[in-house]
């Protein structure tokens, strides 16, 4: 699908040239930053050099001083602790920092996390009743809680008390929690935002550890776990999450926990690890236990002390993810039959497909596709326990959970954010649901946001383009949402040489402007181009810039976003 190039405004010239002569760096980047929000050498400073003493007092998070006194009490009265999470990323990896943390200071702890296809997302009744034939009276809920009052309340009922730490929108009123740590309560004032569900349990550990003066390391030695949840939730690489970010990857490129270490060594590699690998090789794997089977499986990987159970555990957990990829490219090729069938569904504003047989592990993946394909809001429902249950994914720049807050009274419960939800609603409301959300969101959604964006930050020409400036950009890692990799545009751009294509779907050409040097570039998908690419046809090119190595060799490459040709 075409993407419309949105070029950033390129405003505030007096403050980009200040920040580009204190820096000592080129006006482009200089003005990159400044759309970033930063406009001074002291916010630079924090930028590019991110600082772990810079992490807020957790204490400002709402109820923190609540959670830890009950915690307090449980560990002195020799209670029974259950550590609750979610069976995806975020889950998982908040549900091992937890558990290992307050491991250092009792053996009377144990994790649940629920079977994804028999109780669902968030907390269950099973896992309430599993806790109470065990004598567990306090569970610390991990990812998930924020809208369960009615399990929390009969867990009340049951003389077990709950603290939440979830970073899901609230519901109109909190469960009846000793503690609720979310930092998007309406009266909670805690500085950043946008913390993972893990990030919320690393400040419950270190609140904890400032209360009772323990060492720093006893709660950063697991910022490699919330650094991956901060990949795989996709989160904000902002404030608070770019500082664990950084700090996690350093962690995991040098001395990961074991579990990780395996995971990346299964990949082919143990090292350089960035951000978007974990999106794309580490968090699937992670993910692939849950939807396949169940997801004790990963947190019993990040648990191993041992490097040959933990090497044994990841290929466990690598046939699964086989497994899941067979799972979703099957379920993908359905319900795209499903849409190419149906005049109605091709014709909409949304999708919304249902097949009962499909796995419902993988319905999230699907959603995903089926979005980057038609652009558009799309739900995938599968049945399961009497009730259709569904995984939903928007479109930048729409909110997906107001759109389903408009059709709640046909659901059971949904539950998310902006961009990604899960839903669940009786079999008979189907049709009505399909109806109402394309309703609601073609009444709310513009047309420019049915086609996807392509984001520029700034205009440069090649004779910008050196050593220097690409180790800046970087220096701007780690990358992810509201951090992304700088794209750039450069017009009036020639083919030095013949294009050819590499990997059947890849274009690969030298590239120069009038007097420049030529550089290698690489369009991933764009080989459909190749004829249109004449030796003196001038074009536009859209792009970021890496750092190529071939053997032992490094060379600036770029990598072609988009092609536009001069008219």
């Amino acid at each position: 699908m075409e993407k419309r190039w949105v070029q950033a405004a390129q405003n505030d010239q007096e403050t980009t040239e200040s920040l580009a002569q204190q820096l000592n760096i080129d006006n482009s980047l200089a003005q990159v930053l400044v759309q970033r929000g930063i406009s001074s050498f002291d916010e630079a400073r924090n930028y590019f050099r991110p600082q772990l003493d810079d992490l807020h007092d957790p204490f400002l998070i709402k109820d923190m001083e609540k959670a830890i006194a009950r915690i307090d009490h449980a560990l002195a009265s020799g209670e029974s602790i259950m550590i609750y999470g979610d069976y995806d990323v975020d889950g998982t990896t908040s549900v091992a920092l937890a558990y290992s943390f307050f491991s250092q200071l009792t053996d009377r702890i144990m994790y649940y996390i629920p079977d994804r296809h028999k109780e669902g997302y968030g907390v269950s009744t099973a896992g309430i009743d599993y806790a109470s034939a065990n004598k567990f009276s306090l569970i610390i809920a991990l990812d998930c809680g924020i809208k369960s009052n009615d399990k929390v309340s009969y867990a009340k009922k049951l003389g077990i008390d709950f603290i939440i730490c979830d970073h899901h929108l609230p519901g109109e009123e909190l469960p009846e929690a000793v503690a609720v740590l979310d930092p998007k309560r309406s009266d909670c004032t805690y500085p950043f935002k946008e913390l993972a569900g893990c990030g919320i349990g690393f400040k419950l550990a270190q609140a904890y550890a400032l209360k009772h003066n323990l060492p720093k390391d006893s709660y950063e030695q697991y910022i490699d776990l919330v650094m991956v949840s901060i990949a795989a939730d996709i989160v904000p690489v902002t404030g608070e999450n770019r500082i664990l970010a950084h700090h996690g990857l350093i962690k995991l490129n040098t001395r990961p926990c074991l579990g990780l270490k395996a995971l990346m060594q299964s990949t082919g590699r143990d090292k350089d690890f960035t951000l978007t690998d974990i999106v794309f090789s580490i968090a699937p794997r992670i993910n692939a236990a849950g939807r396949m089977d169940h997801a004790n499986e990963a947190v019993k990987m990040l648990l191993c002390n041992e490097d040959d159970l933990a090497r044994e555990q990841s290929l466990f957990i690598n046939l699964q993810n086989s497994e899941r990829k067979t799972s979703d490219q099957n379920t993908t090729a359905e319900a795209l039959a499903i849409i190419e069938d149906c005049e109605i569904q091709i014709n909409r504003k949304t999708t919304v497909v249902y097949n009962q047989n499909w796995n419902k592990g993988v319905i999230g993946i699907v959603a995903s596709r089926l979005t980057e394909k038609y652009y558009r809001p799309t739900v995938v429902l599968t049945a399961s326990n009497g009730l259709l249950t569904g995984s939903a994914r928007s479109v930048a720049g729409f909110d997906l959970y107001e759109a389903l807050s408009g059709c709640a009274d046909l659901l059971v419960q949904f539950g998310g954010h902006k961009f990604a939800a899960g839903l669940t609603m009786k079999p008979e409301n189907i049709d009505h649901f399909s109806d109402r959300f394309e309703r609601v969101v073609a009444e709310s959604i513009t047309d420019d946001l049915l086609c996807p964006e392509l984001y520029i930050d700034t205009e440069i020409s090649f004779s910008q383009i050196d050593g220097k400036f690409q180790r800046i950009i970087a220096q701007m890692a780690p990358f992810g949402p509201d951090n992304p990799t700088p794209v750039f545009v450069t017009h009036n751009v020639f083919c030095a040489g013949n294009p050819y294509i590499v990997g059947a779907k890849h274009l690969k050409l030298n590239v120069k402007q009038q007097n420049s040097v030529t550089f290698d570039s690489i369009g991933f998908g764009l080989a459909e181009l190749q004829n249109e690419i004449q030796p003196n046809r001038p074009f536009s090119i859209c792009y970021t810039i890496e750092e190529n190595v071939w053997k032992e060799q490094k060379r600036l490459q770029l990598n072609l976003k988009a092609i536009k040709f001069e008219q």
